[in-house]
């Protein structure tokens, strides 16, 4: 799919790759909402981006996974640019570390990093089947592959969302609408350095698991290579190759993976003591 002309509405995108995708998207021809709990940040992006070109998007402030809100956001859309084209589920929590995460977190985490694309494609696939068309990128993140050492919240909430994106791949794939999944590894936010800034063995371990496993791109880096993977409609989207191979050698024999996994863990938490 070609995204010029398109109508993207984009979460989380005060920062990171949400604000690299936007800016990705309105240098495509596209215009485009940035949403983001953090209505300042989403507003900065959106200027930054109108200052190259000019009235290509609208900031928002807006919780991304609250049904009332996601509904805002696509009147607003609707409002300032006409209906909506693309969705990028892309706001996420890392979550706590542990079996000892509290309610509150796992909640936190599955609002956010799943329900948020359940309430969306809610929303939007039934205007896309009655129209023939739309495309839903959902990130995730190679945690939801080949799970995150360290963060139980933030490695089971995002293979929900790899499972969430299939589901719908499968179902509607063949009805016009586009579904592809965003899996990366070590990207430079301040999502990456968060568990190696909680103060926790098991986070540190989880950040160091991540940059010692391949290089750190850079946002729009990733954005750059997602809207190359729209154009040919893959669903995977893997900014690092070798994640790929790390799938296949997991699927090839568990148990010798899961193994390996453990001595993994016990090595980084050997490095943090």
């Amino acid at each position: 799919m070609k995204v010029a002309q398109k109508v993207a509405i984009v979460t989380g995108g005060g920062a990171g790759i949400g604000a690299a995708l936007a800016a990705a998207l309105a240098a495509a021809g596209a215009r485009v909402v940035v949403a983001d709990l953090d209505e300042t940040a989403a507003m900065a992006v959106s200027d930054r981006i109108n200052a190259d070109y000019p009235a290509a998007t609208v900031g928002a402030g807006a919780d991304a996974a609250d049904t009332v809100a996601i509904q805002g956001l696509i009147a607003l859309a609707e409002r300032k640019f006409g209906l909506v084209d693309l969705y990028f589920a892309n706001a996420g929590v890392l979550g706590a570390s542990g079996l000892d995460a509290a309610e509150r977190d796992w909640d936190q985490s599955l609002e956010v990093n799943l329900r948020a694309h359940i309430r969306a494609a809610q929303l939007l696939v039934p205007q896309w089947l009655e129209r023939g068309g739309g495309y839903f990128v959902s990130t995730a993140s190679a945690a939801g592959l080949l799970t995150q050492i360290g963060s139980a919240t933030y490695s089971v909430s995002k293979h929900a969302a790899v499972g969430f994106a299939e589901w719908l791949n499968i179902t509607y794939g063949d009805k016009g609408i586009r579904v592809s999944c965003l899996c990366p590894m070590g990207v430079n936010t301040k999502l990456l350095y968060a568990g190696q800034d909680s103060g926790e063995q098991l986070g540190a371990a989880a950040t160091r698991a991540v940059t010692s496993a391949g290089d750190i791109l850079e946002p729009a880096q990733v954005a750059d290579i997602v809207l190359d993977a729209m154009a040919t409609e893959e669903f995977l989207i893997l900014p690092h190759p070798q994640v790929l191979d790390m799938y296949r050698h997991k699927g090839s024999d568990y148990d010798r993976w899961l193994r390996g996994m453990r001595r993994y863990q016990s090595s980084l938490l050997a490095e943090n003591p």
